[in-house]
């Protein structure tokens, strides 16, 4: 008994002991959120490619303010050593966050003078991680930023005009497709990407002459053929047909043919979720049905999609 005891001992300790060549990996499992009784959250990292995905993070607290603190320094990729292989922060080590306030649903964040060291090809996907990032945290009305006591009204390195406080009207990994100045149509749309198997969902905010709603310019660019960036991908089967839609009471409804089922007459998560994100992104709703043939398949509210 003694001898297996020990042995036991032995063989849990060297299992325990971190090993140089362990790949790092972000755990957002379920069974991590059922044994700490806290979810995980969602965090934008940058890819190789220089997109913005959404990424996963377990935050070790419930409180709004802490929280949103320990997400920025996730950010800086001090505190956080176990980010996914291929993603990064955008944020300088050596930035400090010196104060957050929220007041009236607004994020207030001082930061440290280091938060100005950006490169310029990064300044503006920084702060793009920034907000997205905190707004979908919880329902905040915006951000506002300073540096050490000064409000942020541009951009470090360009001197871009910022919006005094930012929400994701700034759009994400931006892509125009203008003809005309004039009737511009902002449509952020979610594609999949793979990386080290692994997917990740990829917000794309589309500038387009198109004044359709916008639904509709969702559902034709994930059914097109043809996706503008080769490494974003959609699972919605190109004979996918929206046959009508409605709004109510904070409800987006979606009837489509059967072409969005797969061979098993399921839908793919990946689908579910390519849609709902891009509809949460666009419509003021909370909840998205989906139905094929007015019969209803899948229903999501936004708090089950984080």
């Amino acid at each position: 008994m003694l001898i297996t005891t020990i042995t036991v001992f032995i063989l849990l300790v060297v299992y325990l002991i971190p090993t140089k060549d362990q790949p790092k990996e972000l755990e957002t499992n379920l069974e991590v959120e059922y044994i700490t009784g806290l979810g995980t959250n969602t965090i934008y990292l940058l890819n190789e490619r220089g997109y913005l995905v959404k990424s996963r993070i377990l935050l070790t607290t419930d409180q709004q303010v802490d929280q949103v603190r320990e997400l920025l320094e996730n950010l800086t990729g001090k505190v956080n050593s176990k980010l996914p292989n291929g993603l990064e922060t955008l944020m300088d080590e050596d930035v400090k966050i010196l104060k957050v306030e929220i007041q009236d649903g607004i994020v207030m964040v001082d930061f440290s003078k280091e938060f100005m060291n950006v490169p310029l090809e990064r300044e503006e996907k920084m702060i793009e991680a920034i907000v997205y990032s905190i707004l979908d945290l919880d329902s905040f009305k915006g951000v506002k930023i300073s540096i050490e006591g000064e409000a942020l009204t541009m951009l470090p390195k360009s001197q871009e005009k910022l919006p005094e406080i930012l929400t994701k009207d700034i759009g994400i990994n931006k892509s125009y497709d203008l003809t005309d100045r004039n009737n511009i149509n902002k449509v952020v749309i979610y594609y999949v990407e793979e990386f080290d198997h692994n997917l990740y969902y990829v917000p794309v905010t589309k500038y387009v002459n198109d004044s359709r709603d916008k639904i509709k310019i969702i559902v034709d660019n994930l059914t097109s053929n043809y996706i503008y960036e080769p490494n974003l991908m959609s699972f919605l089967n190109q004979d996918t047909k929206l046959l009508d839609y409605r709004v109510e009471d904070q409800m987006m409804i979606l009837n489509f043919n059967d072409s969005i089922f797969t061979d098993e007459s399921q839908i793919l998560e990946e689908v579910v979720y390519s849609i709902a994100y891009s509809v949460f992104d666009n419509y003021d709703v909370n909840e998205v049905v989906l139905q094929v043939n007015e019969q209803e398949i899948v229903k999501k509210s936004i708090n089950m999609l984080e």
